[in-house]
């Protein structure tokens, strides 16, 4: 979040809005901005008597707008943070209250909103002075295909050093979950030493991902066609569904031969045009254009057809008491043997 950059530099050099109020499907954010006003605005010895913290649960906009009109004391600026606002109920006789405090607020006091786990109404009048004012910030749900590019960048702000493939391994088994993240990349910078380099031996032994069997293993396996390997590995990941949950599988590997379609329609073109195309890094080209010479377009038209066909099963449909291992497997074994299945398109 560009913004977020732009607001934490903003109170490292004590510049700031009269307001900022925060909105949004993701709290990570939300909540970074919300801690850097809370810890970094003021002096310690200021925050007793000019800091207020409150909580939608416990408060209404009509109390929050009272805090906001007073004074500061002793100093020339007050903090009033109002967190979990999706708590309270806006009235309209609040919003009408909010638009006029949005249109004049007080110049001492800086008041932070943060409303997380979902957006305001825009079309409501305070909403569009704030957004006219540049004082509404958005906090949108990362989509999936934007994570490993974030892990990427976090790792580089907290300075761990990584191998390419760290960023995806870890988005494959963390998830979305911005806040879980942040939270394992901190523990990992606590535990490596200085120019230690981030790689999966280290991952297994402080996050729990397996090394060597985990969806990125395996994709590599089938994008070379090593059966014995590809096979070996859904054995071992079928032991632990907890860890390697088929409809993530599933995900990740349509996601693999998805890009595998978009690498043969753009054969010739550059490898960054391919990568821009694909959503992914550059370095991972190479691994497209290898498994490329095993699957053509039509094998990978069938095997996503595969896909959906074991998805069905997964759900119910098509498979009577299937562990999702036994599903792992005979989803494998069909992708390896997609030259000789007829598969419905």
């Amino acid at each position: 979040m560009k913004e977020l950059d732009l607001i934490l530099k903003n109170i490292k050099n004590k510049e700031f809005l009269p307001i900022y109020f925060f909105h949004g499907e993701e709290p990570f954010f939300i909540d970074s901005a919300v801690k850097s006003f809370e810890n970094d605005v003021l002096e310690e010895d200021e925050k007793a008597f000019n800091q207020t913290v409150v909580y939608g649960k416990d408060t209404t906009f009509s109390e929050v707008l009272s805090l906001a009109r007073q004074f500061p004391m002793m100093g020339d600026k007050q903090v009033i943070i109002l967190k979990e606002a999706q708590e309270i109920r806006l009235t309209e006789k609040e919003a009408d209250a909010l638009k006029i405090y949005v249109e004049n607020p007080v110049e001492s006091t800086l008041l932070v909103i943060a409303h997380k786990h979902k957006k305001v109404d825009t079309r409501k009048s305070f909403a569009k002075i704030l957004s006219k004012s540049k004082m509404l910030f958005e906090s949108p749900k990362m989509k999936d295909y934007e994570v490993p590019k974030w892990i990427e960048q976090e790792l580089r702000n907290v300075g761990l050093k990584t191998k390419p493939d760290i960023p995806l391994l870890l988005s494959e088994y963390l998830g979305t979950d911005l806040s879980r993240i942040s939270n394992e990349l901190s523990k990992l910078k606590m535990i490596l030493k200085n120019d230690e380099l981030l790689d999966e031996k280290i991952i297994e032994t402080h996050i729990g991902i397996s090394k060597d069997f985990n969806v990125f293993e395996l994709i590599k396996a089938l994008g070379k066609k090593d059966e014995s390997n590809a096979l070996r590995i859904a054995h071992f990941m079928g032991k632990s569904p907890k860890n390697n949950s088929f409809p993530m599988v599933i995900g990740n590997l349509y996601n693999f031969f998805s890009n595998l379609v978009i690498c043969h329609t753009m054969a010739g073109q550059s490898q960054q045009a391919m990568a821009s195309a694909m959503g992914v890094n550059p370095y991972f080209v190479k691994n497209y254009t290898e498994a490329a010479r095993f699957y053509n377009l039509k094998h990978c038209t069938r095997i996503i057809s595969i896909l959906r066909e074991m998805d069905l099963k997964n759900k119910g449909l098509g498979a009577v008491n299937m562990e999702e291992s036994e599903l792992l497997r005979e989803m494998v074994y069909k992708i390896l043997h997609v030259d000789r299945l007829k598969v419905k398109v």
